[in-house]
């Protein structure tokens, strides 16, 4: 967002302008994600405002479609409860949801792996039911992993085993079910823990319908070395095909996260030093069960 200085006078200038009556409640930045920074206001509530290009569509997706899943989600979610429209003060949509309390997963792993895997479980197994028709499609979420564009001898450059794994996922026989809804982009950033178990959702912009492998992924990406099984058992009905192509999930958003860990290393603008271990040991627990 070039040219905006985003700060707390601004955050609090443009909830005055059209959410007056939130306007006074106490404002304090917190760390945000890749797409947007956070703001909470008061107890209760965030406010998100975009960074990069693909953020403003994110959040009117959230906005759209999350509330009307929220209610029947057994985890708490960031359910926006206002929108801020573009206006001559900034020209792009912002929202104010609910505040999720919690840190996240890649500073604070999760310690409690049963509990965790069970809870991930019953959120996932809530949240994969039939998508309607106008659900949104993901261009790289929810597809099948060989319409996916990118150089897997580069992407998995001295990573043989995982490129075995990529390649059994490649092959394995595409989603014959009917698309169901998916949270897209789970990750440890994008999960909150409290008492050393998962206590929240968090970032659904990339929310669509597809592929459950896509959000299954999240056995080793998200949980302890050696849970997965348990996640699995908990979650039920998954056949092996669809296993092969979580575990292709998972190593691709390792992989993803190891390149943004890079690049917060290296200063770079988006990095996150976080991400790095984190995606190291999502790909450490795909090869450990593969």
């Amino acid at each position: 967002m070039d040219g905006f200085t985003i700060d707390e006078d601004f955050v609090r200038a443009l909830v005055r302008e059209q959410h007056p009556d939130l306007a006074e409640l106490s404002l304090r930045e917190v760390d945000g994600g890749w797409d947007n920074r956070l703001w909470r206001l008061g107890e209760e509530l965030a406010v998100r405002i975009p960074l990069t290009p693909r953020a403003p569509s994110l959040l009117r997706n959230e906005y759209r479609w999350l509330p009307v899943l929220a209610s029947r989600l057994p985890l708490p979610v960031p359910a926006p409860v206002r929108i801020g429209e573009p206006s001559a003060r900034f020209p792009r949509p912002w929202t104010i949801a609910a505040w999720v309390p919690g840190e996240p997963a890649d500073r604070t792993p999760i310690a409690r792996a049963d509990h965790a895997a069970d809870g991930l479980a019953r959120f996932l197994r809530a949240l994969h039911q039939d998508a309607p028709a106008d659900a949104p499609a993901g261009a790289i979420r929810g597809v099948p992993l060989n319409t996916l564009t990118l150089d897997p001898d580069e992407r998995f450059r001295a990573a043989d085993r995982a490129r075995q794994v990529w390649d059994e996922a490649v092959s394995a026989p595409e989603w014959q079910g009917r698309p169901v809804w998916l949270h897209g982009d789970l990750h440890p950033a994008n999960v909150v823990v409290a008492d050393g178990t998962l206590a929240g959702v968090l970032d659904f912009g990339d929310m669509c319908a597809g592929d459950p492998a896509t959000d299954l992924s999240a056995a080793w990406v998200l949980l302890p070395e050696g849970a997965a099984g348990r996640f699995l058992t908990a979650y039920g009905d998954v056949d092996e095909a669809t296993i092969r192509r979580a575990k292709g999930w998972a190593v691709l958003r390792g992989m993803g996260l190891i390149d943004i860990g890079r690049a917060g290393e290296l200063g770079q603008p988006g990095g996150k030093v976080t991400w790095g271990p984190a995606g190291r040991a999502a790909i450490d627990r795909v090869l450990a069960s593969a």
